[in-house]
């Protein structure tokens, strides 16, 4: 089908569903199926064709990687690992302006290497570190800016569930993805920590401290480090648990001593070695696994339907167009690029980072290889850009996330929150321009690694 009114077809129906609330797998597979009647006008060669290519998906053990690292972040976040990260990190940095919010922002980083989704991590923190926040004086509109903004990081720091979504469509090297987020990851991190500690000393008020400071608020400050040995004892090997976890599971994909696939079994299964010695009980431990397969089961089953979504466009020679309108639009290749950014943050304010993903990547991938870019910069600059649309309203999923984690705030209005995430945006428009001037931030450790092997 070179048919253009077929193609528009075929790419309207889809938009159509998507925006008219039809769930995205039920729209790419409902698409799928059309674009395949459209071409052979046989039904029972489109139903061969999209069966096999369902059981050639189902079967390929890549797609285990999703539920088992959910899996290991579940059990950590259900032990209270969160908590310690947290405790630890801020107990450490007393002297710091700012210090529960720079504490918030590295407990993420860490908490992220441990799980993939950014929802867990803006759920868990908002009930750890907001309280302590407000305890300490904190403008709310800054605390809850913190927690939603920095639990962004779950998408950008491996093991990412975008990312794993993002190689099973283009075939990328989930590990190659996975180490490329590293870097980028800590420029984030980095990033974040100076606009907190920036505030802290020209706006102290936003943080709890300054000459206005009361006295009773001081003295609970200074009894912060009265901590029982015992207590911080458990804490701190409950931090260097995670710690060596994440080294064991980025470390073995990095250096090749398994795929990621087995790294994230490894993962799930220390993961819930170390929920065992911290008392976790088996009806708390089926209550992960629950948890996590109600929540993978549907991303399976969207990621087998942009599978066969992508064949299709494939076919329809709908990539092949993309490459020679832009090829011959007499646009540079940033240009390009900068289009193909407004179009994720448009997408962003409507509809969910997946199904951004799914929606785009299949077009926008070739597309930027055939102009140069390269496919593992291309794919973390995607991210960043696509990890905004979790901040920016009307869908802003982190902050609704926040919000209804937060109940005891009758009066909290999700605007509050959009505003405090305001500097977190520009950030990752920072780091977007960033990697797209400096790719090198995200190529250098794979490539690094595929030299090492």
């Amino acid at each position: 089908m070179q048919n253009p009114t077929d193609l528009l077809i075929l790419i309207g129906a889809l938009l159509t569903l998507v925006f008219s609330g039809i769930h995205i797998a039920v729209a790419l597979g409902l698409c799928s199926m059309l674009g395949l009647f459209m071409m052979t006008g046989d039904m029972q060669g489109m139903i061969s064709f999209a069966s096999s290519t369902a059981y050639e998906a189902l079967r390929d053990y890549v797609f285990a990687v999703i539920p088992l690292f959910m899996l290991m972040g579940e059990f950590l976040a259900k032990c209270g690992a969160a908590r310690d990260l947290f405790t630890l990190v801020n107990r450490s940095m007393h002297r710091i302006r700012g210090r529960l919010g720079t504490a918030t922002v590295l407990a993420n980083a860490l908490f992220a290497f441990v799980t993939g989704v950014s929802i867990a991590a803006a759920a868990a923190f908002s009930k750890i570190a907001y309280p302590e926040m407000r305890r300490h004086g904190y403008e709310r509109k800054f605390a809850l800016g913190c927690i939603a903004g920095s639990a962004c990081l779950g998408m950008l720091i491996p093991p990412s569930v975008l990312m794993i979504v993002w190689g099973v469509l283009t075939e990328l090297s989930i590990g190659k993805l996975f180490i490329a987020g590293i870097i980028p990851g800590v420029l984030v991190v980095v990033l974040y920590i100076g606009y907190i500690v920036w505030v802290a000393y020209t706006q102290p008020h936003r943080v709890g401290e300054g000459p206005n400071i009361p006295a009773v608020q001081q003295k609970e400050l200074d009894r912060e480090n009265d901590v029982p040995e015992a207590d911080l004892r458990a804490i701190l090997w409950s931090t260097v648990g995670i710690v060596a976890l994440i080294v064991i599971v980025l470390g073995g994909i990095w250096f090749g001593f398994f795929t990621p696939t087995e790294g994230a079994g490894v993962g799930a299964t220390l993961a819930l070695a170390l929920a065992m010695s911290r008392g976790m009980k088996p009806k708390e431990m089926l209550a992960a696994v629950i948890s996590v397969g109600r929540t993978s089961a549907p991303l399976l089953l969207l990621l087998v339907t942009a599978q066969l979504y992508s064949r299709v466009l494939s076919m329809t020679g709908v990539t092949g167009m993309a490459q020679d309108f832009f090829s011959q639009s007499g646009l540079s290749p940033y240009t390009v690029l900068l289009l193909m950014v407004l179009v994720w943050f448009v997408l962003g304010m409507l509809i969910d980072s997946i199904s951004i993903i799914l929606l785009t990547v299949p077009v926008f991938a070739p597309v930027a290889m055939a102009l140069g870019f390269d496919p593992i910069a291309f794919a973390i600059l995607g991210i960043l850009a696509i990890e905004t649309g979790l901040l920016t309203p009307p869908f802003g999923i982190l902050v609704f996330t926040v919000k209804a984690s937060i109940p005891d705030e009758p009066d909290l209005k999700n605007g509050e929150i959009f505003r405090g995430c305001i500097p977190y945006w520009i950030v990752l428009l920072i780091a977007i321009v960033t990697i797209a001037v400096f790719p090198a931030l995200a190529t250098w450790l794979p490539n690094l690694a595929l030299a090492n092997p």
